[in-house]
């Protein structure tokens, strides 16, 4: 059985408050709205640069295309204009010149349907071109959100450290001047519970947790001396007795 001061029990209830408001601390800091924004943030960026990939990989291939366009075109222009020259300079024999004029016109067509294709393929390459750019401002808008984001979060959480490193350090001072056997009986309530180590009893009632005794857990109370650590059978709570026989050490 372990006994503690009456005085002594009830300064378990202002190492309870602290470990409460570490926890709650711990927990505001995992769960910080910023901290969701980022992560949406975070998702919105992948999906941007997979979509920025895919763009690139587009205009690149149009980009080749576009150019193996250009050269197909150039080709038939300068075929038509060495023809062109042999026949402005009247040189070879007839058929020969009536030849070249056939195939003059037959490149003329042919230019004309290369240069079709060209356009159509500039007209994607433009397309292609303004994906990219337009992919790349929202990336740049983004990455503004997740700095500004990121700087808000950083305060929050220094903030936050700040508070934790103070009420820990209370908790510390606190817990070094406890009584080793009742604090060791508390943290390992606490390791039971997930996380609340002390409930307050006031007569039969608990307060912080609602407790429900027996009989026999309520006459054990009744006669525990005020020294006696008493421990909730059924929930492993250390219970920490506020009633005035209990606080002014009368058994």
């Amino acid at each position: 059985m372990t006994t503690a001061p009456p005085q002594e029990q009830r300064r378990l209830l202002d190492l309870q408050a602290l470990d409460t408001r570490l926890a709650k601390l711990a927990h505001q800091r995992r769960t910080l709205p910023v901290l969701a924004t980022l992560a949406e943030l975070e998702g919105r960026g992948d999906d941007l640069h997979r979509a920025q990939v895919e763009a690139r990989t587009v205009a690149a291939d149009t980009r080749r295309e576009l150019t193996k366009a250009e050269g197909d075109v150039e080709q038939v222009r300068s075929r038509a204009a060495r023809h062109q020259a042999t026949l402005d300079s009247g040189k070879g024999l007839s058929r020969e010149l009536v030849a070249l004029q056939s195939e003059l016109a037959q490149l003329a067509e042919r230019q004309a349907v290369l240069e079709e294709i060209q356009l159509e393929v500039m007209e994607r390459m433009e397309t292609a071109e303004a994906r990219v750019a337009e992919l790349e401002a929202q990336e740049r808008a983004v990455a503004a959100d997740v700095e500004r984001h990121t700087a808000e979060r950083d305060a929050a959480f220094a903030d936050l450290d700040a508070e934790i490193a103070r009420t820990r350090a209370d908790r510390d001072e606190l817990a070094s001047g406890m009584d080793g056997e009742l604090l060791d009986l508390y943290e390992y309530a606490r390791s039971r519970t997930g996380g609340l180590g002390v409930v307050a009893l006031r007569g039969h009632r608990t307060e912080g947790a609602q407790i429900d005794f027996s009989l026999s857990e309520l006459a054990a109370i009744d006669a525990a001396a005020p020294e006696e650590v008493l421990v909730s059978e059924e929930h492993g709570y250390v219970l920490v007795r506020l009633d005035s026989d209990a606080a002014s050490g009368r058994a």
